[in-house]
């Protein structure tokens, strides 16, 4: 009996949102996309590791991006520096409603932006953090114990922690990192707190079954087009630096959603794809040693056998995060 390949759970998902999903509009960025909600697809990473085929990923931001979270940085200059731009948007769109007062012709362009990120530190500094996001709340989430004489404010590791838990304790049920802080999130929030960013993929979960570490991810909302193919690689590879770390073998990376979907403006581009037939997973390979999260860095492995399809191109919608009502 002939396998499925595991991509096709992906494809099968995109021509399902296309087929039977129910159109919603972003009410920040007017957006279309077509929604499904609770699904959930699963790789065994000794099966090959799911960077998918049937368009080349991104591998050089995926690498950056995962070691960009699991340090713990908050600020875009890390990755600009390193000539990755998946995250440039975001930080853009913060600096154009901060200065909305600001005539077109003062404002920055995007790629101005950008440059001065790359090359003025001082700029970087107040316009290229992003607050309250992965890194910061994965390494130092920020607790009700404020500073105070010479002391400063108590952080928690997440990771650090959900790793020594699955260590000393295989057995648990509680190594869980949580991203979704509401006191900076959405209408939750307060204008002068908010993050502006809407914490996507939220919640994940490790757990040892049978002497191997697997993940659980619980993704809010996922743009099946562009970003899942991102998150799938990135919580993939995290599996395998965490199984490496723990001591114990990889087990199954699981991608649980709530609403995911298929943007209006990538439809073409999502057809384009479905055509395709998915080739062999490439491999991960370990290039040097490192016995903790903070040891870890991104040229401590290499892909191998990747040979994807050609890349399909497409525009990232800038939707969710902080909505300001109207006054009515």
């Amino acid at each position: 009996m002939k396998q499925t390949h595991p991509e096709q759970q992906y494809l099968d998902l995109m021509e399902e949102a296309l087929s039977k999903g129910y159109r919603k509009v972003d009410r920040g960025t007017g957006d279309a996309s077509f929604s499904l909600f609770g699904k959930q697809i699963r790789f065994d990473l000794n099966d090959g590791f799911p960077l998918l085929t049937t368009k080349k990923v991104y591998w050089k931001g995926v690498i950056h991006e995962l070691y960009w979270f699991m340090s713990g940085q908050s600020n875009i200059k890390y990755l600009v520096d390193n000539n990755v731009h998946i995250w440039d948007d975001y930080p853009y769109k913060i600096y154009r409603i901060k200065n909305q007062e600001l005539s077109m012709k003062n404002q920055l362009t995007k790629e101005e932006f950008i440059e001065k990120i790359r090359t003025d530190k001082k700029f970087a500094k107040k316009w290229g953090n992003l607050p309250r996001i992965y890194g910061e709340l994965w390494r130092r989430w920020p607790t009700s114990a404020k500073a105070s004489a010479g002391k400063p404010a108590r952080t928690i590791d997440q990771l650090k922690w959900a790793v020594n838990e699955v260590v000393e304790d295989p057995n648990c049920h509680n190594a869980i990192v949580n991203s979704w802080n509401p006191e900076y999130l959405y209408t939750m929030a307060r204008y002068q707190d908010t993050s502006h960013f809407p914490i996507c993929h939220n919640m994940y979960q490790l757990n040892v079954i049978d002497g191997r570490l697997c993940l659980q991810l619980y993704q809010r909302s996922a743009d099946l087009f562009l970003g899942v193919p991102f998150n799938i690689a990135s919580y993939a590879l995290l599996t395998l630096i965490l199984a490496k770390i723990t001591g114990y073998k990889p087990g199954e990376f699981v991608h649980t959603f709530g609403d995911c979907h298929v943007y209006e403006i990538h439809v073409n581009q999502v057809r384009e794809q479905l055509k395709r037939k998915p080739r062999p997973f490439p491999k991960i390979r370990f290039t040097s040693e490192f016995k903790t999260v903070d040891e870890f860095r991104p040229n401590f492995l290499e892909l191998l056998n990747y040979n994807p399809h050609s890349p399909i191109k497409a525009a990232l919608s800038v939707s969710g995060g902080y909505f300001q009502k109207s006054k009515k």
